[in-house]
Order: structure tokens, then sequence, then C-alpha cells
């Protein structure tokens, strides 16, 4: 299922775009675009050319660009050339406009770091730490964060390792471990959390407990696959619900004896304004 919505990309100017819930991607227009770029009177022939000359050079983007219907200025919906992020980006590399240099510019500080965070890892762990607490998140959090990423990346490495295939079954494994340990799968723990479908990353807005159970559920997993030897989806099945079980009942426990519930309603864009600045005045002034 798809959900049209114009979003500011250039400046105050919008861009058609399709957010597909099934990939979890945004489409751009690539229409709009060129359009905005270049200027042209007719950006949807100035589109034909250059997707012309992509092809004989070629380019990959003319091939893995889809169609959506999009809403015209008439009303009515049309077949329209669509692009994802990656492919929106290659895009703007390729229309010479000085409307595209700063996308240019960016782009080639992103591949800078990108590099440099290959010959030094640690690199990208300190920006990612700048980034959340940038963003208004307190230290203490932003360590739990990254640990968790630390465990998340040692049990998506084990099911590689046995055989568990990517995107589809690690998704099914993920949600076990998260209904063992909480009563709920990732996509309804968001509906809980009154997040949207679309880009919103759960972890971002867990707070500190529930971050430490979801580490302690997955830890687990990684540690009953291991000892168990799961090899292939089924094993690896039965010990994500294992590991999450471990978590689920540690949780339990802990909301008889403290008479409180862990999953909490509460989200990150809830935090008060007022807090949020206070954290990132802190950050500044440490810097």
């Amino acid at each position: 299922m798809t959900r049209e919505i114009g979003i500011k990309l250039f400046g105050s100017q919008k861009v058609r775009s399709v957010w597909d819930a099934e990939k979890k991607k945004w489409f751009f227009s690539i229409v709009d675009v060129v359009d905005i770029l270049t200027g042209s009177p007719n950006p949807r022939k100035y589109w034909s050319v250059l997707k012309t000359r992509l092809k004989k050079e070629g380019s990959q983007l003319t091939t893995d660009c889809s169609q959506l219907k999009l809403q015209a200025a008439d009303g009515k919906f049309y077949l329209n050339d669509v692009a994802d992020t990656e492919q929106l980006l290659r895009l703007v590399q390729s229309i010479p406009s000085p409307k595209a240099e700063p996308f240019k510019l960016w782009l080639a500080q992103v591949g800078y770091e990108r590099l440099e965070e290959i010959e030094n890892p640690e690199l990208a762990t300190k920006r990612m730490r700048e980034l959340y607490k940038a963003k208004g998140y307190s230290d203490e959090w932003i360590e739990k964060r990254v640990r968790g990423i630390a465990i998340r990346d040692e049990l998506t490495n084990e099911w590689k390792k046995r055989g568990v295939k990517e995107h589809l079954e690690y998704a099914i494994l993920t949600a076990e471990i998260s209904r063992a340990t909480f009563g709920m799968t990732p996509s309804e723990y968001k509906e809980f959390k009154a997040l949207g479908k679309q880009r919103d990353n759960l972890r971002d807005h867990m707070n500190d407990l529930e971050l430490i159970f979801t580490m302690l559920g997955e830890a687990s997993t990684t540690e009953i696959a291991r000892n168990k030897d799961a090899l292939g989806f089924i094993a690896n099945q039965v010990a994500a619900n294992e590991g999450g079980t471990v978590a689920g009942n540690a949780r339990r426990d802990l909301e008889q004896k403290s008479g409180r519930r862990v999953s909490s309603r509460e989200n990150f864009k809830e935090i008060p304004e007022a807090v949020k600045k206070k954290q990132v005045k802190s950050t500044v002034n440490e810097q």
C-alpha cells in the first residue's frame, strides 16, 4: 500500500512523493526534481533526453527506476518515473545545475567521511554519538543505544553464519524475540507508542529499561543459538523465542516487584522541547 505526500526537498519547493509500505522506501517524482533543478520549460522532455544519454553511458539509473501513478495539476493520476533516495542522489549528480551543487558537495562530504570510517571504524561510532546528542538524547541513553547496536550486530552476524536469510527471516526472528520479551512485535510496539509506520526507528523512541530488555532478549538469543548450534531458520526461530522468553520473564519479574510496567507509550517526539534544547545547549557548551 502506498501513500502520496508532498515532501520539501529543495527549499520551499515540493516534490511529489510516495511512501511504499511494503518496500519501506520513499519514491520521488523524477520530473519534479528535474523541473526544480533545471528550470526547464519542458522538464519531461529534459528527462527524456537525459534518460537517453544515461542509457548510452551504461547507467543503471534508467533501468532501475520505477513508475507509479502520481496526481497531476488536473487532479487526475498518471504514471510517472520515480526514484528512491539512492537513485535520486545519483540523478542529482547527473544534472549540471547550480541548484544541484549543494547536494553534490554534500555527497562528496558523505563519501569522504565513509572512507574515513572504513579506515577507522571508531569514527562512525563517534559521529553517531554526536548525532544523537545533537538531537537531544542524554549521554546515559546514548551509551545504552550504542551498546544495543553492538549486541544487535553480533546477533545478525550469528544468524548469517547459521544460514538465516537476511531481510525477511531476520524480521521474523526479530519479531519473535520482541513478542516474547514485551508481548508485542516491533510493528505492534510502534502502534503502542503512536509512532508512524514509516521511517521512525522504534529503538530511538525506547526508554532506558526498554533498551535494556531489548538487549537482554537479543544477547540471550545469540548465546542460546551458539550453545545449541542452531542451524537454519526453524532452529533459530526456537532460539529467538527462548532468548526473548529469558528477557520476558525478567521483565515480568521486575514489573511485579516494582509495580510499574516497563513498556511505555512515551516516545522521543513527546519529550518537551525545553528539555531537548537544554540538552543540545549543554552539548554545544561541552564542544
